[in-house]
């Protein structure tokens, strides 16, 4: 069985989390021995289709009246497209149903988590919907003294400075005015801001954040990975408040970085995290300010040591065979229906 891996304008997409996932999946696939194409010229027997754009769209109907078995990824819902990019509410227009399409015309979907996975059941497709993480490669944040030597250099740090991180696309929906407004009342804390997108597609609150954020917040934008996975192994902790995730990739890469993590307390990590446990967690900023001085005066090694454990459980190696279960049920059930 030969799986065809699409995704379009990869070249576009690298930055994303969606752009990590297809990394992830050729690890993943290699690890379970799947052979796979990224190519749609080259003979396959199963698509898995990762993006919802015009070509994408194409290639599904293609597929379909060649009776390909096609596997839609959930990356998106309806609600974590919300306060996100500039104008979100005027593209969701086209983007709600353009989803929902491509929900319903899939034989089957294989979305990140059991949250994830209900908000898809919800829209009452009619396609069957199982989870399965995204995954991270545990040995890629491995601690690396270089990388964090790298950090510090890059961001003139001292050993005994006191820094939080955030990362991702500065989106409402990320909660990165949150971050603003945390970091504003702890001054001798820096807090830095990892993530860039186009100004066109940010939306003007953001914007207006962003020109008025405090001193003690650094974006640098888009940087180079090895200095992130520095940060993780030298910050004080992951502070992601964000409002709406299917997963969070980058929860994952921080708990593989035994760094500790807080993050706002939804709906998607209520079956996998845990407060106080693996990671920390709170649900406004008054919440968030306590739990960072806590983190600042507490050992956590126990929570950053199940938080890996966690981590290690979604070891890429493991989401290959579940991916592998996946393609094997599609395969034996789909193919050449009519």
């Amino acid at each position: 069985m030969k799986v065809l891996l699409y995704f379009e304008k990869e070249d576009k997409i690298k930055r994303s989390g969606i752009g990590r996932a297809l990394k992830h999946q050729i690890i993943a696939l290699e690890s379970a021995g799947i052979e796979y194409t990224l190519s749609q010229k080259d003979n396959f027997d199963l698509a898995h289709i990762n993006t919802y754009w015009p070509a994408s769209k194409r290639l599904l109907k293609k597929l379909k009246k060649r009776h390909v078995p096609i596997i839609v990824h959930g990356h998106s819902t309806i609600e974590d497209f919300k306060y996100s990019f500039a104008f979100w509410k005027l593209m969701a227009v086209w983007f709600n149903p353009n989803l929902m399409w491509f929900y319903r015309n899939a034989d089957f979907i294989i979305t990140p988590t059991n949250y994830s996975k209900k908000l898809i059941d919800s829209y009452n497709t009619g396609t069957q919907v199982i989870h399965v993480s995204n995954g991270i490669d545990i040995d890629e944040y491995v601690y690396d003294r270089g990388k964090v030597e790298s950090f510090k250099k890059y961001f003139n740090l001292n050993d005994d400075d006191k820094v939080v991180i955030g990362v991702g696309f500065p989106f409402q929906r990320k909660g990165i005015i949150d971050f603003f407004e945390v970091a504003r009342k702890r001054p001798d804390i820096k807090f830095i801001w990892f993530g860039y997108l186009q100004r066109i597609l940010t939306s003007h609150i953001v914007k207006k954040a962003i020109k008025n954020k405090p001193d003690n917040v650094i974006m640098p934008g888009y940087i180079d990975n090895s200095i992130i996975k520095g940060a993780y192994h030298f910050a004080k902790c992951l502070f992601f408040p964000s409002y709406e995730e299917t997963e969070g990739i980058v929860v994952l890469e921080a708990l593989a970085s035994n760094c500790p993590v807080l993050i706002r307390d939804i709906g998607v990590y209520s079956d996998w995290l845990t407060d106080g446990v693996n990671c920390y967690k709170a649900s406004d900023n008054e919440g968030f300010i306590s739990k960072i001085d806590k983190i600042l005066k507490s050992d956590n090694s126990s929570i950053t040591s199940a938080g890996y454990q966690i981590a290690k459980d979604k070891n890429l190696k493991n989401i290959g065979e579940e991916l592998k279960k996946a393609y094997e049920f599609v395969y034996k059930n789909y193919s050449k229906k009519d």
